[in-house]
């Protein structure tokens, strides 16, 4: 007899929306990669590394500059200091990262915070590794969190927080004050937490990021992942990172060391000479959030409704005032008849719901946005 390590029966989103999708010719607004190209200096840079003899296996824990530049970036950044040789890690994609961290400190019987919508591999992690996934609801519009609701699912079983921020799907990004009611509910604990931030550089409206590895408290307990794969629109490269205090990393490494062993090594060597004078990252949130903004303005006389996403390149869209189909049914309906594609938000959730959500990217060119947009607007009530 076959036992199933994993209790989830449910796709993962990629393998639903290819079948929303199915070969219709439509505009794929479903997955998160952006329609801009990677920076040429970069491509240049990985040709060279890879035609001067940079092809053989890295150290597990990565290629040493590339580790040490982002050492510096995240000083820099959120004033912490993680020493390059022994406290970060770079991982074949942030889904590795996580993975690896679950599976580091996560085991038979423990409990999980995982806030929901939720990033689809957070889940299966959890339960290959014999633990239990503790659901908390974002509160909606703004998918905020409602902390008195997470301090009634902490017990004595709780061994990791799952955080997502800027957060995927939903765009959401947690405030200071999410951070101090963090700090207050770990505190006396020995719950890990894992937070991926690998949407950082992607914060709109004068907001800010507040990375757990800027305060200390929590930096001691935290597994911090991050990657430039949005921000340089290389996320098939399949490079991402994991920064922890050592006696957490200690343990990353033993798990990480026989999941991958090696990422691709010109490719970090080019990331690392790239990342030495390039800091474009920086003003990539006035950029994406012009493209929100212009997405926004032009669905403003259709018939969704929609809260303007706060991070990432993913706006959601409640479409109550066209149907009352479910989410994924609508989805189909929207690929086949009106030649759009995006991703029903109940794939992120354990359970069916009837928020009616679908989410949309729009990192975009400004014309493929107008002609998404001219399809959604054209579309009546259906039921």
């Amino acid at each position: 007899m076959v036992h199933t390590k994993l209790i989830s029966t449910r796709k993962n989103v990629f393998s639903t929306v290819a079948n929303i999708i199915g070969d219709s010719d439509v505009i794929d607004m479903t997955v998160g990669s952006s329609d801009f190209q990677c920076p040429e200096k970069l491509l240049d840079l990985a040709n060279h590394f890879m035609r001067n003899g940079h092809n053989n296996y890295s150290p597990l824990e990565g290629v040493e500059e590339l580790r040490e530049v982002l050492a510096g970036i995240i000083e820099r950044q959120h004033q912490r200091v993680y020493h390059p040789q022994h406290e970060i890690t770079i991982t074949a994609g942030s889904v590795q990262a996580a993975t690896t961290a679950i599976t580091s400190f996560v085991g038979d019987g423990d409990e999980v915070i995982i806030f929901e919508p939720t990033f689809d591999s957070y889940v299966p992690a959890v339960e290959i590794n014999g633990a239990r996934p503790v659901y908390v609801s974002l509160k909606q519009p703004d998918f905020h969190i409602d902390w008195q609701e997470v301090r009634k699912m902490i017990s004595s079983k709780t061994k990791m927080i799952i955080l997502n921020t800027p957060h995927n799907p939903t765009g959401a990004v947690i405030s200071e004050e999410d951070i101090k009611q963090l700090t207050r509910l770990v505190n006396g604990t020995n719950i890990v937490i894992l937070a991926d931030e690998s949407f950082e550089h992607l914060v709109y409206d004068n907001r800010s990021h507040f990375s757990v590895a800027k305060y200390p408290e929590l930096a001691e307990r935290s597994i911090v992942i991050s990657s430039f794969g949005a921000a340089y629109n290389i996320n098939g490269w399949g490079i991402a990172w994991a920064a922890a205090p050592q006696k957490l990393m200690k343990e990353f490494r033993k798990v990480h060391q026989f999941q991958v062993f090696n990422v691709n090594t010109p490719l970090q060597h080019a990331l690392a000479e790239f990342l030495k004078e390039d800091t474009s990252y920086l003003d990539l949130s006035d950029r994406y959030q012009g493209k929100r903004n212009y997405f926004n303005r032009l669905m403003k006389d259709s018939l969704f409704e929609f809260t303007p996403t706060q991070g990432s390149y993913f706006q959601i869209m409640d479409y109550s005032n066209i149907s009352t189909e479910d989410d994924i049914t609508f989805a189909k309906r929207l690929a086949v008849e009106h030649g759009i594609a995006a991703v029903p938000v109940s794939v992120f959730q354990h359970e069916k719901n009837q928020n009616h959500l679908l989410r949309f990217c729009f990192a975009k060119s400004n014309e493929t946005l107008d002609a998404a947009a001219e399809r959604l607007c054209q579309i009546t009530c259906l039921v």
